[in-house]
């Protein structure tokens, strides 16, 4: 048993390594941003009916309401 965790951990081990030795970077492209942008702008625009959407309903919540009687002569 002891053998079999040795070798798994032998093996192992240098994969990890190797793996997290990346010298290479990335710059994002214009496309990216314009895809970010675009993405911003739908969550920005479903988020503005919301606020306005909560903001009417706590008004509505908190609002006096007038008791109307009907009385009849």
């Amino acid at each position: 048993m002891r053998a079999l965790i040795t070798t798994i951990a032998g093996t192992l081990a240098p994969v990890s390594a190797f793996a997290a030795a990346s010298g290479i970077t990335e710059d994002s492209g214009i496309f990216v941003w314009i895809f970010l942008g675009f993405f911003a702008v739908i969550v920005v625009g479903q988020i503005l009916p919301a606020i306005m959407l909560m903001t009417g309903l706590v008004k509505g919540l908190t609002a006096k309401t007038e008791v109307k009687a009907d009385v009849k002569n």
